[in-house]
């Protein structure tokens, strides 16, 4: 990720929570917060409910890299933090980044 730094700290990502500003599909949920930065941060979160380590790791592989691929459509300057929903376990990386790119087109951050 050129352009973007990880979203690690627990208090980062309930600073993003905090705003309440998101929007969702079938199978992710985007959050997003201006940091004030030239570089975005992104965090992916994904429930144990989902499934166990290893569908878990996939699921957030696939958005990472769907961010790292398309990184250079995204506005700078933001927090951003996805969620993964329980149906993401069954998908593949085309519906991933499909989804992806949908919830930075609603927000308004994908040019």
């Amino acid at each position: 990720m050129r352009f973007s730094e990880p979203l690690r700290k627990n208090g980062d990502f309930k600073e993003v929570y905090g705003i309440r500003r998101s929007f969702a599909d079938r199978y992710l949920v985007m959050y997003i917060r201006r940091n004030g930065t030239g570089k975005n941060r992104i965090g992916v979160s994904v429930s144990k409910k989902t499934g166990n380590s290893v569908v878990r790791h996939r699921i957030k592989r696939l958005v990472k890299e769907g961010y790292r691929l398309n990184e250079d459509r995204f506005s700078s300057g933001l927090d951003i933090v996805v969620v993964a929903r329980n149906s993401a376990a069954d998908v593949g990386y085309r519906e991933i980044e499909s989804a992806l790119l949908h919830l930075g087109g609603l927000h308004g951050i994908v040019l």
